[in-house]
């Protein structure tokens, strides 16, 4: 392993744009599950009837009771790994981040340049009257929370939906011209604690790798169909810090 961060480190340094591509296995050793893991939410609610815009229209209160057990766990605090990698912005060698998360945990370590692909929890939407308010004043407003708005003298009182994106809806265009913009002239990006299998996304280090540029993992397993040029097996807390010393030594 200390050979693989060397090399890692080493094409690090001599990078001229480095980005990063997070999924799920970032947060989950801050104890947020993995959706789509043994007991994960997915496993337990149907995506068809709790996950798309869809269903939440439908039936905004049921698609609530699962976005309630969620919502228990947007207290988690960054880990080592997301300290190291907003560490790595802060000196000038990342260029920024796109990940698939929605917990906020890369803004919570410090990162600025964060693109989120599939939306953020920290912000919640009516879909009626259009306002938009961040996740402190929605919390106290019960669940299923409703919007508090007031117009001509009445209350909104429809139900609000948070900022994510649900599987029948799109990319925002946002994200998707932040990531082109980070993905441009990129010749190394970090994937890191995602297995690659949810697309557009999983698209990514394939565009790097197509302008020349190299694929560095770090994942608990390597992903089936990434095919990286490097990969760093285990824990993304315990490699992040790891590789960015090694850096510090090698600029110092």
């Amino acid at each position: 392993m200390e050979e693989h961060i060397n090399q890692a480190a080493q094409w690090l340094a001599s990078a001229r744009k480095v980005i990063a591509l997070t999924g799920a296995g970032v947060s989950t050793e801050s104890g947020i599950p993995d959706f789509r893991s043994p007991g994960g939410l997915w496993t337990r609610y149907n995506p068809a009837e709790y996950g798309t815009l869809g269903a939440f229209l439908r039936d905004p209160e049921k698609v609530w009771t699962m976005l309630a057990e969620f919502e228990a766990l947007l207290d988690a605090r960054p880990n080592a790994g997301h300290i190291a990698l907003a560490g790595l912005e802060e000196a000038g060698v990342l260029a920024g981040i796109i990940t698939q998360n929605i917990d906020g945990l890369h803004q919570s370590a410090g990162n600025k340049q964060v693109v989120e692909y599939h939306g953020s929890n920290r912000t919640y939407s009516c879909l009626s009257c259009r306002s938009r308010l961040p996740r402190e004043q929605v919390v106290p407003l019960g669940i299923p929370p409703r919007c508090p708005q007031t117009a001509n003298g009445h209350r909104c009182g429809n139900i609000l939906k948070p900022d994510v994106v649900f599987f029948d809806e799109n990319i925002p265009p946002q994200a998707l011209i932040g990531a082109d913009q980070l993905v441009r002239g990129a010749d190394l990006i970090l994937v890191l604690g995602t297995s690659c299998e949810v697309y557009p996304a999983a698209g990514i280090p394939d565009q790097v790798r197509r302008q020349g540029g190299k694929v560095v993992e770090v994942n608990l397993e390597q992903a089936a169909d990434l095919m990286p040029d490097l990969s760093l097996q285990g824990k993304f807390s315990e490699i992040l810090p790891a590789l960015s010393a090694r850096l510090e030594t090698l600029r110092s």
